[in-house]
């Protein structure tokens, strides 16, 4: 066993632990974020999102995010929701490392796992990162402001004022964004070797040697992930997981975005329901209405015309009668015998042209 650990790497040692264990926890805590966000008791900055999934996903920036908001005055998210995620991922972070950590000793050191590894593994590990992660978020904002300082000074010089503003922004991105990148992952591979050396190496050696075959050692590791009652592990995960559910949804409705109080909304017009017989009737009275109207239009352009017809009789007959009446003065003159039974022929010409 003494062997395994010294011809490991600590970098690869504390990569070996970490990385596994991020994915084995992250799915778990996605859950609660998305509680802790659909509850509003968390808001996460924009430009933060990654780093806040980061931070939450390691299990040693548990005890550094404390320091990184006190000291370095580093705002992630506001709200309660984030401490109460931090205490959720403690023993969801203590499960993942004990699982992972027991999977590395047995299959490449080939020692017994020490009782409570994972809690070891955790305890230790956030102790390094509450110190080590604030040193690195410190020097690597040093490095990156110096970087950009000098990129811009660069910049300045009269050979390269001559470039367009695009070409201009990628030269200085990829200046002191190399630059940027280079010493973050420094400080991450020092990072995990601080991990290796101090924790993984020293619970290793003093583990006790396994004596079992390689075969039997995987056979082992099998059955350690194995639940001894897989009903009951069955029905816990599943209750949780409708648990989850029923308050997600329970709490998602508050949070649906919709217009403030003082936005006047329209008046929603509630259309009354379809009654066909009603509207029969409605449409029978409107038919016979519409038919009361015709039949009166019609009787009074009758009325018009006979109105018309009688006026132009009545034009006529006075034109009769005013040429009767012109007949005599304009006759020659005749003795009086003669004219008598003009008179008399004439005069009945006057009832006549009356009655008609």
């Amino acid at each position: 066993m003494a062997d395994q650990t010294a011809t490991t790497s600590p970098v690869k040692l504390g990569l070996s632990v970490l990385w596994p264990a991020f994915w084995t926890a992250l799915p778990i805590k996605l859950v609660f974020v998305l509680l802790v966000l659909a509850t509003g008791m968390m808001q996460v900055e924009a430009k933060a999102g990654v780093a806040f999934l980061l931070l939450l996903a390691s299990p040693v920036t548990v005890g550094a995010y404390p320091t990184l908001t006190s000291a370095l005055d580093v705002h992630v998210a506001e709200g309660v929701g984030l401490a109460l995620l931090f205490l959720l991922s403690i023993p969801i972070d203590i499960w993942a490392l004990g699982l992972v950590g027991r999977t590395v000793f047995l299959e490449r050191l080939r020692a017994q796992p020490p009782d409570r590894l994972g809690l070891i593994l955790w305890g230790q590990s956030a102790l390094i990162g509450a110190i080590y992660l604030p040193l690195l978020w410190f020097i690597e904002g040093i490095v990156t402001d110096t970087a950009k300082s000098i990129t811009h000074l660069i910049m300045e010089l009269e050979l390269l004022k001559a470039f367009p503003v695009a070409e201009r922004i990628s030269v200085e991105l990829a200046l002191w964004g190399s630059v940027s990148a280079v010493t973050l992952l420094a400080l991450l591979l020092f990072g995990l070797w601080l991990v290796g050396r101090f924790v993984v190496m020293r619970q290793a050696a003093k583990a006790a040697p396994a004596s079992e075959t390689y075969q039997a050692l995987v056979s082992r590791w099998d059955l350690m992930r194995v639940p001894a009652d897989q009903g009951l592990t069955l029905t816990a995960f599943t209750g949780t997981g409708v648990l989850l559910g029923l308050l997600f949804w329970a709490a998602l409705p508050v949070t649906t975005p919709h217009p403030h109080e003082s936005y006047k909304q329209p008046a929603a017009k509630v259309e009354p329901p379809f009654k066909p017989i009603e509207v029969l009737n409605k449409s029978e009275k409107v038919l016979t209405q519409a038919e009361a109207a015709v039949d009166a239009l019609e009787k009074k352009a009758e009325e018009d015309a006979q109105i018309k017809g009688k006026g132009g009789k009545d034009n006529a007959a006075g034109k009769d009668a005013g040429a009767a009446k012109r007949a005599p003065a304009t006759a020659p003159v005749k003795p009086a015998a003669a004219a008598a039974p003009a008179t008399a022929k004439v005069a009945p010409s006057a009832p006549q042209s009356e009655k008609q």
